[in-house]
Formats: C-alpha cells, sequence, structure tokens
C-alpha cells in the first residue's frame, strides 16, 4: 500500500468509530465493537436490497478488525514501511462506504472530512455557569424543520420543508451534537446551555460552512424540577452563510423523537402537505410570518 492508500483506510476506520460508537479514533474500537460495527452494515447493506452480495464484497464478524486493522493500520502504526503492507480487498470497501451513504468507497474519500475536528469548535461565556442539568435532559434524539422560504411562495412546489436528524450526547464533560445535512454529508458539532438559552455551533464534514443557533427554553430550569416534565420541542434561530455567500437566517424546530427505534438518520425534503409531516409541526410552519427571518 501506499501511505496515501493507508490514510484513506485510517479516515474510514476513525469516520466509523465516530459515527457508531461515538469513539475518537479506531484505536480505542475493541474487537467486540467492531464485530458489532459490521452487523450494522450487514444490515444496512440488506435494507439496500443488496441481500445477494457476492462473496468478494460479504463481510465477517471479525473482517474490520483482523484484516483492516491487525493486518494494516496497526503495523504501519508500528512503523512497518507501507509498501511491505498489502492492499485490502477494495471491494469490500467499496460495500462499506455504500453502506455509510456513498457511491463507492471512492465517493467516500473524495466527500468526507479526515476526521470531526470537535476541538475546532468552542461556545464558550466567560464566569457564565453551564446549565448541565437541563443539557442532560436534552440529550438525545431530535428532528429538525426548517423552511428556507423564498420571496415568492406562489409556486407548489416551493412549499417544503426541510427535515434533518440530529444526536445530542455527552461525552467527557461537553455535549456534543451530529445532524445529517443534504445528500452524504454531515454536521458536527457543541451544544452548551447558560441559563435559560441553548447554543449549538457546528461545522460540516464536507464544505467549509458553520452554522450557529440560538434559543430559549423559557423557565425551563424551574419546570425540570418536576419530574412529569419533559422538553419535546425547541424553536432555535440558525445562521450561516449559503452556498453563493449570501447570509442566510432561518427559524427551525427541534422536535424529540420520542421512540429510538423510529429514528431515521437520514436527511428528507417534505412537502408542506406530507402525511409523514406532524400536524403540529405543519401549522407552525405554515405561518410565513414567522418562518421568515427579515431583519438580521
Amino acid at each position: 500500500m501506499t501511505r496515501e492508500a493507508l490514510q484513506d483506510l485510517e479516515r474510514l476506520m476513525n469516520y466509523m468509530a465516530v459515527y457508531f460508537l461515538k469513539k475518537n479514533e479506531w484505536a480505542a474500537v475493541s474487537k467486540a465493537e467492531w464485530a458489532g460495527v459490521s452487523e450494522e452494515l450487514r444490515l444496512r447493506l440488506q435494507q439496500k436490497k443488496e441481500t445477494s452480495m457476492r462473496r468478494d464484497t460479504a463481510l465477517g464478524d471479525h473482517y474490520l478488525y483482523e484484516h483492516l486493522i491487525i493486518r494494516r493500520l496497526k503495523p504501519w502504526k508500528s512503523g512497518k514501511p507501507a509498501a511491505g503492507i498489502s492492499s485490502p480487498n477494495f471491494s469490500k470497501l467499496g460495500g462499506i462506504a455504500r453502506a455509510l451513504g456513498y457511491e463507492s468507497y471512492i465517493d467516500f474519500i473524495n466527500n468526507t472530512a479526515a476526521s470531526f475536528s470537535f476541538h475546532e469548535l468552542k461556545i464558550n461565556i466567560p464566569l457564565g455557569v453551564a446549565n448541565n442539568v437541563l443539557l442532560d435532559h436534552l440529550v438525545g434524539y431530535w428532528y429538525c424543520y426548517n423552511r428556507n422560504l423564498p420571496l415568492t411562495t406562489d409556486k407548489p412546489a416551493e412549499e417544503r420543508v426541510w427535515r434533518s436528524a440530529m444526536e445530542i450526547y455527552k461525552s467527557g464533560d461537553e455535549y456534543f451534537v451530529e445532524r445529517t445535512g443534504k445528500d452524504n454529508h454531515m454536521y458536527y458539532g457543541k451544544i452548551t446551555s447558560y441559563g435559560e438559552y441553548v447554543f449549538i455551533i457546528m461545522n460540516s464534514t464536507t464544505f467549509i460552512r458553520q452554522r450557529h443557533f440560538i434559543g430559549r427554553l423559557k423557565d425551563a430550569s424551574e419546570k425540570l424540577r418536576y419530574k412529569s416534565f419533559c422538553v419535546e420541542q425547541m424553536n432555535f434561530v440558525s445562521t450561516c452563510v449559503s452556498f453563493n455567500e449570501e447570509p442566510i437566517a432561518l427559524y427551525e424546530i427541534f422536535d424529540r423523537v420520542k421512540r429510538v427505534q423510529d429514528f431515521e438518520k437520514i436527511s428528507v425534503d417534505l412537502p408542506l402537505g406530507s402525511p409523514g409531516l406532524p400536524e403540529y409541526i405543519r401549522m407552525h410552519l405554515n405561518d410565513i410570518t414567522l418562518n421568515r427571518i427579515t431583519e438580521h
């Protein structure tokens, strides 16, 4: 293998370590955990109608650990010359990439960042005390709805809603978010809270497009004293720079996914009248005045 090919392979393994297990790198994942990832990849390929996979693309329980880590990444990290390490089965790598939502292994390489650089993202209010009680409560799965409305809304095709899938989780002393974007790219970021206010900052894995969110949960700290209280929705103003370098400000609704088994980690473009859109979300987003932010 070449040094570049091994770096690409390491990127794939690090991506899966973060994506499936919330581990920062492949070296932090155990053999048993890699077996679980293999099972998840097989299930995803079956859902993509690749049930009759050829023998050269099928993944065994320990393929990731034994063939990609033990035989390739670990020797390379231990100082073995790249030229002395044999190439993996690229048909299998292609199958892994398709299970992750990419067209091929090359597509994965060309369209992913080397890592989720959480350390580059900072949200801090000097002398402020983070509201960790609220952040712990927000950990879980959410759908995020917004309408990037045009100036005129007389065309039925423009009456659409974008739904992203987002997970909030805690790692160490910090709280992180991962959110789906269009096609294959992902957003990753940090979330924090001071008082009644919640702040999120996110980067994309595939292009430079930072997004910022601010929302308020009025009287949340007081209400959280009651065990029966649960934050089911959050309203945010989100800002970013569009692909044509114009500033965008959107109104977004975050809706908690009550059952984990119902959570789909994909983004979807829904008509405003779609049965897949909850009625209370439709009613809120249907108010054009509320959902177009005209003053920045």
